[in-house]
């Protein structure tokens, strides 16, 4: 597979908040190669639905949301740093930005719990930084920042290549603290009667959900998913014959949440890659596991 996409995508500067160079991407790329896809899509945005886009394949029965958003830091005052959700934060990081003086390449430093960044100027307050990209691949890894949450993206794009029924909606803000998937959740369920969706997002490698034994089924993280949803895609994924691995956690969270919590009745499931190194410059994911991601959400896409 070729993964010119994913290293593009993971090198845009979007932080929470901030997504707009994502959604021109996402916009830009749909307009040039949709007419390659099997159905082409309506695209929806727009001032009502902020930074978002939805992609709209005939008559959707399901959804596919893929958060746009990175982690990263926030200017404050005398050189200090505030997290945009929770990064890793080590000394000698590499972060970039921009703000009214130019380009920005500086370097992380970490003291006594409070960040702060080394630059020969100072910075203008409120300007975003992010890690800054390292792409890495070889026969059997890829390694990045912001996989989390670019590889979700990536799947999605790639299952819309062939999708025929079905939503797409990337959405905003979700690493931290989310708020953009209520009001897509809206959307789809009063215009469109879905009421089901699958996460396509990143998960953790643990001791019980390694690289390169397929992807991630999570059947609970902080949150728990309405049980008869998960039996019925793990029924698909044992049929397919796709290397898949059943997740059981306590803590994390994603955009199922947020469905889980709005008034709509969206049943939801979390399907992703494991990744080493979460929310560090260096995220590491399995090929095999990135390939049975999208293999996997193409045949759920189709039964569900």
């Amino acid at each position: 597979m070729d993964f010119k996409l994913l290293k593009t995508l993971c090198q845009i500067h979007a932080p929470s908040g901030n997504e707009v160079a994502m959604k021109e991407f996402i916009l830009n790329y749909v307009e040039v190669n949709a007419s390659k896809w099997k159905t082409k899509p309506e695209v929806i945005f727009g001032d009502e639905f902020q930074d978002c886009v939805m992609l709209k394949f005939g008559t959707p029965r399901t959804a596919i949301f893929a958060h746009m958003d990175s982690i990263g830091f926030t200017v404050r005052y005398n050189d200090q740093l505030v997290a945009i959700g929770g990064p890793k934060a080590e000394t000698g990081y590499k972060l970039v930005g921009e703000d009214s003086m130019g380009p920005i390449e500086c370097e992380l430093f970490e003291d006594e719990g409070h960040l702060y960044y080394k630059f020969p100027r100072g910075i203008e307050r409120g300007t975003e930084l992010v890690f800054e990209c390292d792409f890495r691949e070889n026969d059997e890894y890829i390694q990045s920042c912001y996989m989390d949450n670019r590889l979700g993206v990536f799947n999605a794009l790639k299952v819309a290549e062939t999708l025929e029924d079905g939503v797409i909606a990337f959405g905003c803000w979700e690493e931290h603290g989310g708020g953009a998937v209520p009001y897509l959740a809206k959307h789809m369920y009063e215009q469109w009667g879905v009421r089901q969706a699958l996460i396509s997002d990143i998960t953790w490698v643990t001791e019980g959900i390694p690289h390169g034994e397929g992807v991630a089924i999570s059947m609970r993280d902080r949150n728990i998913p309405r049980r008869s949803y998960i039996q019925k895609i793990i029924k698909i994924a044992e049929e397919s014959g796709i290397d898949f691995q059943l997740e059981v956690e306590g803590a994390g969270s994603s955009d199922g949440r947020e469905l889980q919590l709005s008034p709509y009745p969206f049943d939801w499931c979390f399907v992703g890659a494991p990744e080493d190194h979460v929310h560090s410059p260096d995220e590491k994911v399995h090929k095999h596991d990135i390939d049975c991601m999208i293999a996997l959400y193409k045949v759920l896409m189709e039964q569900l």
